[in-house]
């Protein structure tokens, strides 16, 4: 009977296969390629940067002594800051190549740390998140969205938290009809040929970016905007141009679809942090209360089942 490391390789190996394909088909972004252009940047001052970004979101909560899963973890930065932060660390991505990013970054940083691992692994994946316990606090920034399959997401990330420990997720905004044309963006980036996909994102590029620079130079000051964009988690602007461009799988909610969600699983809500109506991410951190339905069970999207 195949013992319990002897199954997460085989689930692991699956995950692999299953990636690939959805690649090759046009239906998968590959993130981890995206974030492997990061690495080169990655400097003390972005590190430090990822460190706040944490702190913020987690309202100050002490990591030291604490257990932190980094659920998608692709260039493996928010694993590193929680691991300076004192954490005990694991961390997951469904795309190889991410995984590879934060094994880099382990390697680089704390080689002969134990206390930080690195494994593929999908927030789908039922029979794997079994194996890897409860979490101080579970960690999902910008990630669940691209699973294809988000509410079941979101809920079997719930599911890792300890009773009386901390969901910190963020999530893309639901702007309605704007939404819908970015998804229809995305899909045709993934499904050209590679050679092609410039032809998509300098147009984005000019959408997303032109006004705030051509407000820079009206102001005398030339690319401002662009160059503090790291100044808010660490991040790098043309790696997230091409992250937002190419992100598929995607989904999107409103504030309250996931406010409501996680309150009917037993969650308060600690901290919000919403875009206003704009495009990005909300930001939510949030307390797990009292137990909810075991992992595995499937629900469909709130606006679904209204």
């Amino acid at each position: 009977m195949p013992n319990m490391n002897d199954k997460r390789l085989i689930v692991q190996a699956t995950s692999a296969d299953n990636h690939a394909h959805e690649v090759i088909e046009g239906e998968r972004f590959e993130f981890g390629a995206n974030w492997s252009r990061f690495l080169v940047l990655l400097n003390e001052e972005r590190v430090r940067q990822a460190e706040v970004s944490i702190q913020r979101l987690l309202g100050g909560f002490d990591l030291r002594g604490k257990t932190f899963l980094d659920v998608g973890s692709g260039s493996g930065l928010f694993s590193l800051a929680a691991k300076r932060l004192g954490a005990s660390v694991f961390s997951f991505d469904y795309d190889p190549q991410s995984v590879a990013c934060t094994k880099e970054l382990k390697r680089l940083y704390f080689a002969a740390d134990d206390q930080w691992q690195v494994e593929q692994g999908s927030a789908l994946d039922t029979e794997y998140l079994k194996t890897l316990g409860k979490f101080d606090v579970v960690y999902s920034w910008g990630v669940l969205h691209h699973t294809g399959d988000m509410w079941n997401a979101l809920r079997n990330v719930g599911l890792l938290v300890r009773p009386g420990g901390l969901l910190s997720v963020a999530i893309y905004n639901d702007q309605g009809k704007t939404s819908t044309r970015w998804i229809a963006v995305q899909k045709l980036y993934n499904r050209i040929p590679s050679g092609l996909r410039l032809s998509v994102l300098l147009p984005s590029f000019a959408y997303l970016w032109g006004p705030s620079i051509i407000m820079d130079f009206i102001k005398l000051q030339p690319f401002r905007r662009w160059r503090e964009y790291g100044r808010n988690r660490g991040m790098s602007p043309w790696v997230d141009l091409v992250d937002w461009v190419g992100g598929y799988p995607r989904e999107v909610a409103k504030p309250e679809d996931i406010f409501n969600f996680y309150r009917g699983l037993g969650f308060t809500l600690r901290y919000l942090q919403t875009q206003g109506g704009d495009m990005g991410c909300n930001e939510f951190t949030f307390e797990r209360g009292f137990d909810v339905e075991p992992i595995g069970e499937t629900i469909v999207s709130p606006r679904e089942s209204a």
